[in-house]
């Protein structure tokens, strides 16, 4: 059964109450990841959004963005390259760090990761506050990269976190 893409997109992210602390409404994607037809739809709407921005590299961001940000580097021809948690990479890494709630957290990627000059696009799930997509951008830069383009699933756009990301051509396929 065929559906237009926001149809799709509004039927698989289901909302959690309470996770991961009470007062935060988590959207959940996995009813649409279990979704054969609208996975490969979100996928190619992001890789056919920058089809023709000759992208070297996908950056994505931990964890859900991996999901995401590999398929769609796979339908551009280009590399993979993971943005994760401090610790978690086994070469010489950048990092950065942000502001939480409470408290700050801090992501690395690996220093030679990207050629110098090489294309990037980021990839994620969700915007919220925009702390660690600002952080990733801050990194792809540190790294040598040109940022093409940050894209994500879903903006939660009461949250304002496209405000850190003026300076990059940011696309939501669904904002809330």
């Amino acid at each position: 059964m065929s559906h237009d893409l926001p149809d799709l997109i509004a039927k698989g992210i289901r909302d959690i109450p309470d996770f991961p602390r009470p007062g935060v409404m988590f959207k959940d994607i996995t009813p649409l990841l279990a979704d054969p037809e609208g996975f490969a739809a979100v996928v190619a709407a992001i890789a056919e959004r920058h089809a023709g921005d000759r992208v070297d590299a996908v950056a994505g961001l931990e964890a859900r963005g991996f999901i995401l940000a590999a398929p769609v580097a796979l339908a551009l021809g280009a590399a993979f390259v993971p943005v994760r948690k401090a610790g978690k990479l086994p070469a010489r890494t950048l990092s950065a760090s942000y502001d939480l709630e409470y408290g700050t957290a801090t992501v690395e990627m690996h220093a030679d990761a990207l050629p110098a000059g090489g294309r990037v696009l980021v990839v994620d799930d969700v915007l919220a506050t925009g702390g660690t997509a600002r952080a990733a951008v801050d990194l792809v830069r540190r790294a040598g990269g040109n940022v093409v383009g940050f894209s994500v699933l879903l903006e939660l756009g009461f949250l304002k976190g496209r405000e850190k990301l003026t300076d990059v051509e940011l696309h939501a396929l669904s904002v809330v």
